[in-house]
């Protein structure tokens, strides 16, 4: 319950953009030339809070037309009431997907703004347990060829000093898995012996296939295998765990808690997205059911939402410092992080995330 005179969400609206990448991308089930974005702001007595997810204009239109009347009124600082609130409201239109990504950037909003209403740091707010989060350099598309993929390796352990990089791996359906080798040696030879080397197959693969290609490349010593066979098959994740020596993960795709107990059943290590599973109200949630479980958990995309989440997350292994998000990230919002030894830190000096939106910039990729 709000105590009265608490300040109330006034407004809530959202707005869609469509970014293309700097070259064509792509990995082992998709191919891709641009990124979605949904902008939310929530406004109370004067005070705008931001937030985003990673989805097209569908999401924007959920925000307008369902979300934004089911907020507005309600306290500011019970953010806990007006998720709930949100996916109640959704129940007929199925929460995962679109509906799901729509109450993530609501949600981000509204923890933006009550830490705005209350000026203090998000990640303050949210009960910081560290200074600063680990990251790992994510890209190496399949699309890349053997010089933009040694530049982009380069640039993420030397210029940024990021100890860890994941490539994606599985190229055509995993019907390329001498490519994908030589790919991985080729990256393990450019970041040398001490930097430890992750692959994404996206799903790309079989099950004894991606035992396979863990075997054969045991030498280059992987420490990570996302998503080896589809997240949807969680006895394959489990038959692919217990073969192989590096850490299989996925859950990018989830979007409730019941998805991540499931996979908390057949994986290492456990990906959530804020920006997808229902914001950072699931996100912890999702972590908590995770350290039930003796896992850590690694923030999947969206890389400055969770570092703030992150740096309020006790059993949290690192970040994804992705090449597509960062770029969209770092053009749309002033206060953007800069990975320094491996590791971002939470701005301390601002009051929620940090983040401010660049509107006057993002205009010219705004949907119309």
């Amino acid at each position: 319950m709000s105590a009265a005179g608490d300040p109330l969400v006034r407004s809530v609206q959202a707005a869609a953009y469509t970014v293309p990448t700097d070259r064509p991308e792509g990995d082992g089930t998709l191919e891709w030339d641009a990124t979605d974005v949904v902008v939310v702001r929530a406004e109370a007595e004067g005070t705008v809070g931001l937030g985003w997810a990673y989805g097209g204009s569908a999401c924007a239109a959920v925000v307008a037309t369902k979300l934004a009347d089911v907020v507005r009124g309600l306290p500011a600082l019970d953010v806990a009431g007006a998720w709930q609130a949100m996916v109640r409201a959704m129940r007929d239109d199925a929460r995962q997907g679109i509906a799901g990504c729509a109450i993530s950037a609501v949600d981000v909003a509204l923890w933006d703004l009550k830490a705005r209403l209350l000026e203090v740091p998000l990640h303050r707010l949210l009960g910081g347990v560290r200074e600063s989060v680990p990251v790992y350099g994510s890209g190496g598309f399949t699309t890349d060829d053997d010089q933009r993929l040694v530049a982009q390796v380069e640039e993420w352990v030397g210029a940024l000093g990021i100890p860890r990089v994941k490539i994606r791996v599985g190229e055509d359906w995993g019907t390329a898995v001498d490519r994908d080798l030589e790919r991985m040696r080729l990256v393990r030879e450019v970041a040398g012996d001490e930097v430890a080397l992750y692959m994404d197959a996206n799903g790309a693969y079989s099950r004894k296939q991606a035992v396979r290609v863990a075997r054969a490349a045991w030498d280059l010593d992987v420490g990570w295998f996302e998503e080896p066979v589809s997240s949807d098959d969680l006895e394959g994740l489990r038959v692919v765990r217990d073969a192989v020596d590096a850490d299989v993960t996925a859950g990018e795709h989830g979007y409730d808690l019941a998805y991540f107990q499931r996979m908390c059943e057949v994986v290492d290590c456990l990906q959530a997205d804020a920006s997808r599973c229902g914001g950072i109200s699931e996100w912890q949630r999702v972590a908590a059911v995770a350290a039930a479980r003796g896992l850590e958990v690694s923030g999947h995309c969206a890389p400055h939402l969770h570092a703030v989440v992150g740096a309020a997350t006790p059993n949290l292994r690192h970040l994804e410092w992705f090449h597509d998000h960062v770029r969209v990230e770092s053009l749309f919002f002033d206060g953007v992080l800069e990975p320094e030894g491996g590791e971002v830190r939470p701005r301390g000096d601002a009051v929620g995330h940090g983040l401010t939106f660049r509107e006057a910039d993002a205009e010219r990729f705004r949907v119309r």
